[in-house]
């Protein structure tokens, strides 16, 4: 298989170096490095013109006239990629040695599988490896705990822990995510792990394969959190979508889920209209566990909803409805 790269830059200047050699030095050969950079106001551009020079049969630079943000940059980058198999990549990460060469193995074992995204280590400004953990920890916990890790679920009512610096896809998978919408709290990474979880073909290996680098310019990266017990029993917790509530707490917490889901489902629905019928029933399942869930509370907690209820007229939360 052909590989490709589609990375994005902004005034990554400081760890780009790093970033390209990891890539240059992968142990299965990348083929095609796709660069469209956002307007850079540092000596970003001037780097990726000294390695197109050293490697001009890989590296292929585009310069946006407008700055695009990282969206649409990624959208941009993703639509010029030639080859088999797409990698998503940072500009402040260090991709693992034979990252690419054990993403490779699953695509070529797993036929049905369209989109894989990886575990990876955290390190600092200096390199340095953090001990934390991360969302791409959790999906070992909630199975060790006993719960489902069901992709789509998770994705959709919780959160996205398909990260795009760890992602690669097939290139026939592009015209099920092009172009990617515009919608708030929709990044390209969690949008290509939706469609794919929807349509079963999204894959999670849990090997570390990039370090990740967190630092104070970052544009989006929270997906570390502090190593103790406490962290990973709440972080399990909130990621496991078929988890017994117990008390009122629980009730509250997971009730603020659903709203948020369902209008993001009925924009979608709005906006995509190739998936538009499938969104529409997204959104109605979403409506319909929760007016369960929320029933289910009313009946074991009627005062206490009650005023919930009261409260959340005002507030806005636990509502449905438009």
């Amino acid at each position: 298989m052909k590989t490709s790269v589609a990375m994005c830059t902004y005034n990554g200047e400081k760890f780009l170096e790093k970033q390209l050699d990891s890539i240059l030095n992968q142990s299965y050969p990348i083929n095609e490095i796709i660069v469209c950079d956002d307007k850079s106001t540092d000596s970003t551009v001037s780097i990726l013109k000294q390695y197109k020079e050293k490697h001009p049969e890989i590296f292929k630079i585009f310069i946006n006239v407008d700055n695009l943000k990282s969206v649409k940059n990624f959208e941009k980058a993703i639509s010029l990629c030639e080859n088999d198999i797409i990698f998503l990549c940072d500009q402040d990460d260090i991709w693992i040695e034979d990252k690419v060469q054990r993403m490779i193995s699953v695509f070529n074992n797993e036929n049905e599988i369209s989109v894989i995204c990886t575990n990876g280590h955290i390190i600092d400004e200096h390199d340095k490896k953090l001990n934390v953990l991360t969302l791409w920890d959790f999906p070992k916990f909630v199975l060790e705990d006993g719960y489902r890790f069901d992709y789509f679920n998770i994705l959709n009512l919780n959160d996205n822990f398909c990260t795009g610096a760890t992602m690669a896809f097939r290139k026939e998978f592009k015209k099920n995510i092009l172009p990617i919408p515009t919608i708030e709290n929709v990044h390209h990474d969690g949008w290509i792990g939706l469609v794919a979880s929807l349509q079963n073909k999204l894959f999670f290996l849990d090997e570390k394969l990039i370090y990740y680098r967190k630092h104070p310019s970052q544009q989006i990266g929270n997906v570390f959190f502090e190593n103790t017990e406490k962290s990973r029993k709440n972080i399990t917790s909130y990621m496991s979508i078929d988890k017994e509530i117990k008390n009122f707490k629980d009730y509250k917490k997971f009730l603020k889920r659903f709203p948020e889901a369902y209008h993001r489902n009925i924009e979608l629905a709005e906006n995509l209209p190739v998936q538009n019928e499938f969104f529409k029933e997204n959104a109605n399942e979403i409506k319909r566990r929760f007016e369960i869930t929320y029933k289910e509370m009313k009946s074991t907690f009627p005062l206490r909803s009650f005023i919930l209820k009261i409260s959340d007229l005002f507030s806005g939360k636990r509502r449905i409805a438009r």
